[in-house]
């Protein structure tokens, strides 16, 4: 890679818990450092910002898209559905999905039922969504109008062109709006087993958003909006949501940056190429993962004793509990994980396996 993938081989705590913990990569510093005394517009009106947004169009094949810059997940996730659905209208979306668990009520504070459906790989199905549809009849009940989904999922896993396009169909058939949630998009899109593009996925959702703070920036999303109607007067609700920063070019700088010479993908096929690293050897020891993730998420399962010595070296999540004895934990790797702690962490269980597995 680059100055920020030299190893530090000192003896110190790690943390595998998330892929937002450290900064930001240094072409990006250098970027805001170099152009910090510029005078610009502001509200995303600025040279950079509109910069940003055609090379993301470009690299989209997708002229027609519309671009809009907000600072984080979240607040994406909340400017895009509040603005397409009706009061009476609600979204579909998986039960490990982000805004059905991690958001605080965001959707539901705006007024939108989420109809969250059981999941064992985090995607959904046609099948999933006609059955929410079927049982919504008339007026007595929300009307399900948006499906929300995430590549990557929030437990690591992809979908692969062909459950898009049937998902992508369905939503078209029954008018319903197809918004992708795109946090770790670069990780998902990154994944050795993935077989969709840009392209590909500009053409088959209705709105998604490319994921910054999860992948090399220090805050941002590009949201990416493919219908002229659900675009018209989207400016109002980021403004409305308080999304609108005076100095837009912030955000605008970064995604030039990371768009110029592909640094989004060769910072995320980093993040997957630690994970795998991990993965497979954890794998290897006899240990099984709750998903066969080929991103950034790992989730494997180990005894609540090995856990409980792992944790005295490194930091993550405590995903779920199987049972009083075992637990599944979240191990996350980012664009700027060092693989030296990968091996050491692998180096770690190694020694502790043959005693508390």
């Amino acid at each position: 890679m680059n100055d920020n993938m030299q190893d530090s081989p000192n003896d110190i705590s790690y943390s595998f818990k998330n892929d937002y913990s450290e900064g930001a990569h240094s072409n990006i510093l250098n970027a805001l450092f170099d152009t910090n005394l510029e005078q610009q517009d502001g509200y995303g009106e600025d040279y950079y910002c509109l910069e940003a947004a055609k090379l993301i169009k470009k690299k989209l094949y997708n002229p027609n898209a519309h671009i809009h810059f907000v600072s984080g997940g979240t607040q994406a996730n909340l400017i895009v559905i509040s603005s397409i659905l009706q009061p009476y209208e609600s979204v579909i979306a998986a039960d490990t999905g982000h805004i059905n668990i991690h958001e605080t009520g965001a959707i539901e504070a705006t007024g939108h039922k989420v109809n969250a459906i059981a999941s064992k790989d985090g995607k959904l199905t046609a099948k999933d969504v006609k059955g929410i549809l079927d049982i919504h009849t008339d007026e007595h009940m929300v009307k399900p109008r948006l499906v929300y989904i995430s590549n990557s999922t929030e437990i690591g896993s992809i979908y692969k062109k062909s459950e898009l396009e049937e998902l992508s169909s369905f939503c078209k058939a029954n008018n319903l709006l197809l918004f992708l949630d795109g946090a770790r998009l670069g990780s998902g899109l990154c994944a050795k087993d993935n077989d969709l593009s840009l392209k590909e996925l500009s053409r088959l959702v209705d709105v998604f958003y490319i994921g910054g703070t999860k992948n090399g920036a220090l805050l941002g999303e590009a949201i990416v909006i493919n219908d002229d109607k659900i675009n018209e007067n989207f400016r109002f609700n980021i403004k409305q949501k308080g999304a609108m920063l005076a100095k837009g070019r912030v955000l605008g700088i970064q995604f030039l940056e990371l768009f110029k010479d592909n640094l989004f993908f060769d910072l995320a096929y980093h993040a997957n190429k630690m994970a795998n690293k991990l993965s497979e050897n954890i794998e290897n020891l006899g240990y099984k993962l709750m998903i066969n993730s080929t991103t950034n998420q790992i989730f494997p399962i180990f005894s609540n004793s090995l856990i409980s010595k792992l944790s005295e070296r490194y930091s993550f999540s405590i995903w779920s509990s199987i049972d009083e004895e075992y637990s599944v934990i979240r191990l996350v790797t980012s664009w700027a994980t060092k693989e030296y702690y990968v091996d050491r962490f692998i180096k770690d269980l190694k020694s502790l396996t043959s005693s508390v597995k």
